[in-house]
């Protein structure tokens, strides 16, 4: 390899580390700092992702569950409503996490140009062969190497599992990440303000209609 060559390389290689770093370190504004970060990548910075994934939480868990903060029905009803069209994303979303979406735009690998999920990006290789489920985990790289992958088609096969996205949190990233940031380019950032406290005797109301003891599908076998 001549030297020129070789310059190149460490330059294009430098450029790369840099980027890579950069794009965790221009975001600074960690809510969740002291929580240890359970999403583990070969190769890969998940400090973000980790961050938007616990900041998603929150904001579910506040609208669908405010009063007992239940993590596992709280997926649970924001899938059902998510792959069913049926979130009302501005009445969700908080402004720290809209801060995190902000910075997760910046990551010019994780989304395509007409803005959607690009699912061959390193965080969904990574979080895709973590699937504590196998079957799961097999559909959705079908679905990908087949580029057919899209969550109404994901949705049948996902919504089984979901109930155990609290303890898969390979799982849990994929939904924030797909179910969630990738629908927030629909919403206007400069509205987006700090939600209500919830009234703890109304705490139904959460969920549009929807009585707290009642047991969904996806529930009843966990």
């Amino acid at each position: 390899m001549s030297k020129t060559l070789l310059k190149f390389s460490i330059i294009a290689l430098c450029f790369t580390l840099f980027n890579c770093k950069n794009k965790s370190a221009s975001f600074t504004n960690y809510k969740y700092a002291d929580k240890e970060n359970i999403l583990v990548c070969d190769n890969l910075d998940t400090k973000l992702y980790f961050e938007a994934l616990l900041s998603f939480e929150d904001d579910i868990t506040n609208k669908y569950n405010p009063q007992n903060k239940d993590l596992r029905r709280s997926y649970s009803f924001f899938t059902r409503d998510a792959i069913a069209n049926r979130v009302n994303y501005q009445d969700i979303v908080s402004p720290h996490t809209m801060e995190v979406f902000e910075a997760l735009k910046q990551d010019k690998y994780l989304w395509n140009a007409d803005n959607s999920i690009n699912y061959n990006a390193d965080i969904f290789k990574c979080v895709s062969s973590n699937f504590k489920n196998k079957d799961l985990q097999t559909t959705f790289n079908a679905l990908v190497s087949t580029n057919s992958m899209r969550p109404d088609l994901f949705g049948a096969p996902l919504i089984k599992h979901v109930k155990n996205a609290h303890d898969d949190r390979y799982m849990a990233a994929y939904i924030a990440l797909d179910l969630f940031y990738a629908r927030l380019f629909q919403v206007d950032p400069t509205t987006v303000t700090e939600k209500p406290e919830t009234d703890k005797a109304n705490t139904n109301k959460a969920v549009k209609g929807t009585p707290q003891n009642v047991i969904l599908n996806s529930e009843k076998k966990g």
